[in-house]
C-alpha cells in the first residue's frame, strides 16, 4: 500500500517480497553502526523482520517504518516512517538509506513527506526522534526536519544514550 509520494520516491508499506532489500539495508555499514544489528543473516531471516517488526506495527500503530523507493526505477533505497517506543511519550522518526545513495537528498524528501504525513494524516502532534552523537548525518537531516534537540534518552542495552530531538523543543 502506498503512503506518499514525491517527485522522486514512493513510500509504501513493506512486504515479504522485498525480502532481499531488507536484508541488503539491515546489513549494510551505517544500519550497523548507528542502529545496530539485528541478526538478520539470510533471506528467511528479513521476512521474519517485515513480519514481526515492520508489518506488526501496521497492524498495531496504524504506521510503522515504510519502504522508500526511487520512483522512475522502482528501486527500494531505504525506509523511512515512525515508530512507536516504550520509552517515549510521543511517535519517533526514524530513517536509513543504502550507503550508495546517502547525500543525494533522499531521505530529506521522504522524511518531510512524512512529517506532513505524520500531522496531517496520523493526527500527530508531537513528533520525536533518537539517534547517536556520532551519527552527524542524522542529526543534520533532523535539524532540517524543524526537530531540535531537547535532551538524551537512555534506550539501549548497552547504556549509551541517544539525542532526543523533538518539534516541540520545551
Amino acid at each position: 500500500m502506498k503512503i506518499g509520494e514525491t517527485n522522486r520516491l514512493v513510500i509504501s508499506e513493506a512486504k515479504n517480497a522485498d525480502a532481499d532489500f531488507f536484508y541488503t539495508l539491515l546489513n549494510s555499514s551505517s544500519w550497523l553502526k548507528h542502529i545496530g544489528d539485528r541478526g538478520i543473516k539470510n533471506k528467511k531471516d528479513a521476512v521474519g523482520y517485515i513480519e514481526g517488526s515492520l508489518m506488526k506495527s501496521y497492524l498495531e500503530n496504524g504506521f510503522g517504518l515504510y519502504k522508500v523507493s526511487i520512483k522512475e526505477t522502482n528501486t527500494p533505497i531505504g525506509v523511512c516512517g515512525f515508530l512507536k517506543r516504550d520509552y517515549l511519550d510521543a511517535p519517533d522518526i526514524g530513517f536509513a538509506v543504502l550507503p550508495e545513495y546517502k547525500g543525494l537528498g533522499y531521505m530529506l524528501e521522504a522524511a518531510s513527506e512524512m512529517m506532513q504525513y505524520g500531522k496531517n494524516t496520523l493526527g500527530f502532534t508531537k513528533i520525536l526522534a533518537v539517534t547517536t552523537e556520532s551519527n552527524e548525518r542524522s542529526k543534520k537531516l533532523l535539524r532540517k526536519l524543524n526537530l531540535a534537540p531537547v535532551g538524551t534518552v537512555n534506550a539501549n542495552e548497552k547504556g549509551v544514550p541517544f539525542l532526543l530531538f523533538s518539534n516541540q523543543p520545551q
